[in-house]
């Protein structure tokens, strides 16, 4: 690994809560806040801060100043976290991604190598089930072998963006900077099962659920969503995020949207434990253009879902629904946060 000199050494610290409700994630940001002013929240339950400009002002190490937060969340907020600490946002979420709540690991800059090389290549951040798979079939097994290969043949195996990304990441380069301007007002919802679901088929109908209560409450505000995100949790607290740009607020185009997303994970037989899926970029629906098309089923298909609307704003939302949501099935709860 090349050396990272002092001028360029980042500080950064990954959390993971135990929140009981995913709303609860700003009210911790005061906390943070005080710690350094480079804060990104991310839904459903992460923090990461970079304290690279903070260690002189505690006259602590990255480390401390972790666990000074995981004391803070308890004693004011009730809330255990899991922390990792690292030189990169990366390295910091995988350390985290391997601690129990309330515990920490520290990566320090000179064990990044030793650190990433033994971890199963499904582990490394990009790399989903289906790239996982293709990865193994081809021999290579942990981050280690992959850091091994030539750029060149990871390319040909991944393509040339994508293998140029998973290989630096191999290697421990990440220099993504840890955002803190205001991210743009979004609106999700989060579907949990009663146990891990391996079927596809609930999968979809969680999906389908979590679109329509989008969609009814991007129409009551009037608004639209300009991105669709996906976010699935498995058994072993892992998650996969996809994003798709879709300016739109109606449930039938939020649903396609969101079995596009979902087909991209390439989940065969995956255990999974939630799913959340999140309108981000909100804007008035006024100001939004509808793509052009020459199927007369999706225009009627439309004026039906403000037929529905209107029935549900006088009857309540769930007077009308899919036939395929006519029953609880295996969902523990759905519910949404603005």
């Amino acid at each position: 690994m090349t050396t990272t000199t002092a001028q360029q050494l980042r500080h950064i610290v990954h959390l993971r809560f135990e929140l009981p409700d995913p709303a609860r994630l700003e009210d911790l940001r005061p906390l943070l806040e005080q710690v350094t002013p480079q804060v990104q929240l991310l839904e459903p339950d992460t923090a990461v801060l970079d304290v690279t400009g903070a260690l002189r002002f505690w006259n602590r190490d990255a480390a401390e100043i972790a666990r000074l937060i995981q004391l803070r969340a308890a004693a004011h907020h009730s809330v255990r976290a899991a922390a990792g600490t690292g030189p990169s946002r990366m390295v910091a979420a995988m350390a985290c991604a391997l601690t129990p709540p309330g515990r920490l690991l520290t990566v320090e800059p000179a064990g990044v190598s030793a650190f990433l090389r033994p971890r199963p290549v499904r582990e490394l951040p990009g790399v989903g089930p289906t790239t996982a798979r293709l990865l193994i079939q081809h021999g290579v097994h942990t981050v280690g072998d992959l850091a091994a290969l030539p750029l060149a043949t990871v390319q040909r195996l991944l393509g040339t963006r994508t293998g140029r990304t998973l290989h630096d990441r191999a290697h421990g380069r990440d220099h993504r900077p840890v955002v803190i301007e205001p991210v743009a007002r979004s609106t999700s919802a989060e579907c949990r099962f009663l146990r891990d679901e391996l079927d596809p088929a609930q999968h979809r109908r969680a999906l389908l659920d979590l679109a329509g209560q989008l969609g009814t409450r991007l129409r009551t505000d009037a608004q639209v969503a300009a991105g669709l995100t996906i976010t699935v949790r498995y058994a072993d607290g892992s998650t996969t995020t996809r994003t798709l740009p879709e300016a739109t607020h109606h449930t039938m185009l939020l649903a396609r949207s969101a079995y596009d997303l979902y087909e991209t994970l390439g989940l065969q037989r995956a255990r999974v434990r939630s799913i959340t899926l999140r309108g981000e970029n909100l804007s008035p629906a006024e100001h939004a253009a509808r793509q052009l098309t020459f199927d007369s089923t999706v225009d009627k298909t439309l004026l039906i879902e403000a037929v529905q609307d209107r029935a549900r704003r006088r009857y309540g939302t769930d007077i009308i629904k899919p036939a395929t949501l006519g029953h609880p099935g295996r969902i523990r709860h759905a519910r949404s946060d603005a």
